[in-house]
């Protein structure tokens, strides 16, 4: 069914936190013509279930449209500190392909219309090379650290590639002749700094698409380098339930609850998807399921303890990893991708076992029975 600007424009900014510039995007749809969107990741490591909210949003703007590039940030991840060395980049973003796909596949969203472009197939050419230089001598220092606080990882004596990662990610806009970036909460005070260096240097400004962000099992943000506070895209049921089981999750506080943030941000919108939006969560005692179509109902419920953590987690539990099972086919099926797997992600080397030196005088010694005979 072919779907009027207004209709198109209500997909684009459906669970979105926030629009910078809508008037760009409208414009464009009064006009007739589809969106080009991008929606950049920095191929670090390894993806986890936060990946499904982008992914999510991937697909309505597919659904309303839109053209959609996804940047597999090979040379972004370099800079950040060193998160993806370079003898790793390479396999990391085949990784990250075929887990995006497998993410999008799983919901029942087609992939031919999608793109994918790898960072170093244009960020090494001489006029995307030079902008770096032009955009370089007119961004402070100050405003490079400001532009990246959220995303570049800190610490002591930091290397000068993250005050350049930024820029890059500034500059990516220009170059992949887009009209919107996706992105998190987290990268608004970049998206506020694209708007006002892009023009420094006779580039024109684009909208920005802000999702939220999901909170962690533990509270805080998910994030990749925290175990405890994610699930990984290939974790089997067992090890699903037993992260959810140990999650933080207070009761009738809705707030910083990962649990809620699953339901809400990735369960809901993927059982939409699907054809059937709902969270179904089993009672006891012969007690009718609790069914909830929308969040509303489902914080309500919540915080006044008609839905406890005890009757989430389990649920949770079994939705995510009906939702997750057929990444794990696909990757069970895929020779290609566990070689990749093991290529992107090596098994830490087992630490030899050092010998202690008990001393010359040590009872058994073969240097003290020397000069003791």
């Amino acid at each position: 069914m072919d779907l009027d600007a207004r209709e198109r424009f209500s997909l684009i900014s459906d669970n979105l936190a926030e629009i910078l510039d809508p008037e760009i995007i409208e414009n464009i749809l009064a006009e007739g013509r589809n969106p080009r969107v991008y929606w950049g990741t920095a191929t670090t490591g390894r993806p986890h279930t936060g990946y499904y909210v982008p992914a999510l949003k991937i697909a309505q703007l597919l659904a309303a449209g839109c053209d959609v590039v996804v940047l597999l940030a090979d040379i972004h991840g370099f800079l950040d500190n060193l998160k993806a060395p370079l003898e790793l980049v390479e396999s990391r973003a085949a990784w990250y392909r075929l887990v995006i796909q497998a993410i999008l596949e799983s919901v029942g969203v087609p992939t031919e219309k999608l793109q994918f472009v790898l960072g170093t197939s244009y960020q090494k050419s001489p006029d995307y090379v030079m902008d770096v230089y032009r955009l370089s001598s007119l961004v402070s220092e100050h405003e490079a650290k400001r532009a990246g606080a959220e995303i570049v990882k800190k610490s002591d004596n930091a290397p000068l590639s993250g005050l350049l990662y930024p820029i890059l990610q500034v500059l990516d806009e220009e170059h992949l002749h887009v009209d919107a970036q996706l992105g998190g909460v987290d990268q608004r005070k970049l998206f506020i700094a694209a708007k006002e260096w892009l023009p420094k240097i006779g580039y024109r400004q684009r909208a920005h698409l802000i999702n939220p962000m999901v909170a962690g099992l533990r509270g805080a943000k998910m994030s990749s380098s925290d175990p405890d506070s994610k699930i990984d895209l290939l974790d089997p049921p067992e090890v699903i339930s037993k992260k959810i089981r140990k999650a933080v999750s207070v009761p009738q506080v809705i707030e910083e609850n990962g649990l809620l943030a699953l339901v809400e941000f990735i369960l809901l919108p993927a059982a939409a998807l699907k054809g059937r939006k709902e969270f179904r969560v089993e009672r006891l005692d012969g007690l009718e399921p609790l069914v909830y179509t929308d969040t509303k109902q489902l914080h309500d419920d919540y915080k006044n303890d008609v839905l406890t953590p005890q009757m989430l987690k389990p649920a949770v539990s079994a939705a995510l990893s009906s939702l997750m099972e057929p990444i794990r086919a696909a990757y069970e099926a895929s020779k290609e991708w566990q070689e990749i797997t093991l290529k992107a992600y090596p098994p830490p080397e087992k630490k030899q076992a050092k010998i202690k030196n008990k001393g010359t005088l040590h009872p058994g010694n073969k240097v003290r029975e020397e000069v003791g005979s």
